[in-house]
């Protein structure tokens, strides 16, 4: 039964069915020949699992993130970003990976993070004579960084999806977050030093210059603070958090900078419902493939196959490394968050692995599938906004490949960079 509903979910997709379409029909076989349940389960699940207070977090910060957006935030993050790293080599590269950290806080979707820094930073990376390839690869292998910095999406559909305390998952995701950036632009320094591309500023910004974006930009850099210090001192949860932080964009956009009229009220109300609906379409078809899947004890099995491997908890996350890595080539990010976390964690959670650890590792790779052929989201949009052909990207991406492999090392060899924070601040 496991294999076909393996195989109709891959029929459907190669049909062109879209990926939440391809969940659900994949599920058909368990509620109609198995006779464990009814098929009227099948819709009750659907309606459960929509039916949850830590899902609510889903809408608030996705309707917060369109609200920066239409606010002017993101023009002075890059002018903030722009001084800070303009000077460097690479300048405009480097600026682009220090926004995609700001803006981790704001968007909380890799996508989205990396739709938006084409549209705005491509055409000048252009203009000063960065190949397309590299201008792609850099603009998508940034925007990853968005998948720890809170609010995530993908942290808070992990933590839904797999129980695990979605305030403890942003405190970990800060200093790999950090860590990431920093990887990141060494990764385009070096790149930048081999193929000779100038900074963007001649020189360093004065402090003066420095200090006075910084001001300009402070209602935005503040947006992750607030959080950590409202899961600090348990002030709200990530639902509250997300409702005040609706609040926080609104006051921002009306009273501060003043940019918020009607018309980009109604675009920001637009872009919601419109990433509101495919992700709850998502979540609705995962638990409905997830239960009849629980139903014929996938998770079970494969923690039985993985024992009869290897024990090695080394060992048993490479097994699940190269898993996510292969399943994040074909499948959405939401997507696999959704159906193949709950079957993994509990082998990696019997192997001594810490939850909180597993789900910022988890989520990384499952973003990293984002950036790899055949079906890589976010290469797919970055290639398409700004016309680059998939063999030109991914021949452009070795070094930051090369890159990531080593962070994910580090991070794996140390859950200390993880955890601390969690435990120290909750």
């Amino acid at each position: 039964m496991l294999l076909l509903i393996a195989g109709l979910f891959a029929l459907f997709l190669f049909l062109g069915q879209p990926v939440a379409f391809a969940l659900g029909l994949a599920a058909i076989p368990v509620f109609i020949f198995t006779g464990t349940m009814p098929p009227a389960v099948a819709i009750q699940k659907m309606v459960a699992t929509t039916q949850s207070f830590p899902l609510l977090a889903v809408p608030f910060f996705i309707l917060a993130g369109n609200l920066m957006n239409v606010t002017g935030i993101t023009d002075r993050l890059i002018g903030f970003a722009r001084l800070l790293t303009g000077w460097m080599a690479g300048g405009l590269a480097q600026v682009s990976i220090v926004l995609s950290f700001m803006m981790g806080g704001i968007s909380g979707s890799a996508v989205a993070d990396a739709a938006m820094e084409s549209r705005l930073l491509g055409p000048a990376m252009a203009r000063q004579g960065y190949a397309a390839p590299v201008t792609a690869v850099i603009l998508a292998f940034g925007s990853i960084i968005t998948a720890t910095i809170p609010p995530s999406i993908g942290l808070i559909l992990f933590g839904f999806i797999n129980e695990v305390s979605i305030g403890r998952l942003f405190l970990a995701g800060i200093v790999p977050g950090m860590l990431l950036t920093l990887t990141l632009m060494l990764a385009a320094w070096l790149v930048a030093k081999r193929r000779g591309y100038v900074p963007d500023l001649t020189e360093p910004p004065r402090f003066r210059d420095l200090w006075a974006s910084f001001l300009d930009s402070v209602w935005a850099l503040m947006f992750p603070v607030i959080l950590i210090v409202g899961f600090r001192f348990g002030i709200f949860t990530a639902t509250e958090a997300g409702a005040f932080l609706v609040v926080y964009a609104l006051a921002v956009g009306v009273f501060v900078y003043r940019e918020l009229t009607l018309a980009r009220m109604r675009e920001a109300l637009e872009s919601t419902v419109h990433d509101l609906g495919m992700i709850m379409l998502l979540i609705m078809m995962a638990g409905v493939l997830g239960y009849a899947i629980t139903l014929e004890r996938a998770p079970q099995q494969i923690a039985e196959a993985v024992a009869y491997l290897t024990a090695d908890p080394v060992m048993v996350l490479a097994l699940v490394t190269a898993l996510l890595i292969v399943s994040g080539m074909f499948l959405e990010g939401a997507a696999n968050i959704l159906l193949v976390t709950p079957i993994v964690m509990p082998v990696l959670v019997e192997a001594g692995w810490d939850p909180i650890h597993m789900g910022i590792l988890l989520v990384l790779l499952i973003n990293l599938g984002g950036l790899t052929p055949p079906v890589g989201v976010i290469m797919f949009t970055v290639c398409g906004i700004l016309n680059v052909k998939t063999g030109a990207y991914v021949r452009a991406s070795a070094p930051f490949f090369l890159a990531l492999a080593i962070f994910f090392m580090v991070l794996a060899a140390a859950p200390g960079l993880s955890t601390a924070l969690p435990r120290l601040l909750m």
